[in-house]
């Protein structure tokens, strides 16, 4: 007659050394890949904050405060007719952009009473 002995329920056959077995830990494609974006998400979000940000609020006292001429439109003034005379040697057309764009301006359209800076580069 033979005789069967079990050890355990997981029995290998060995003899037990009192110690617990350790456990390998194996990671699958999918775990490196959810891994890898755990560990560079913050990096993305870092990346993206400073390239939105982009360092431009940066204050410095090296450079003096803008100062600019103003100009009242009166009444039956255009700001072509405002161009000639504020820079008569230069193109009405970039005088005007100049303007606008200093202004923030939309259109040419300007009223009686407005106050309108001329560009620096414009002045005398």
């Amino acid at each position: 007659m033979s005789t069967i002995t079990m050890h355990g329920p997981l029995s290998t056959g060995r003899a037990s050394t009192g110690r617990t077995p350790s456990v390998r830990l194996r990671l699958t494609r999918r775990g490196r890949a959810v891994l890898a974006a755990l560990v560079a998400l913050p990096l993305a979000i870092g990346i993206g904050c400073a390239a939105l940000n982009g360092g431009g609020a940066v204050a410095t006292s090296d450079h003096a405060p803008a100062s600019f001429s103003y100009v009242t439109v009166g009444a039956g003034d255009s700001l072509w007719g405002i161009a000639e005379r504020v820079a008569p040697s230069s193109d009405p057309r970039d005088v005007i952009a100049a303007i606008m764009d200093l202004n923030g301006l939309d259109s040419p359209d300007v009223a009686a009473g407005e106050r309108l800076a001329i560009p620096s580069a414009y002045t005398h």
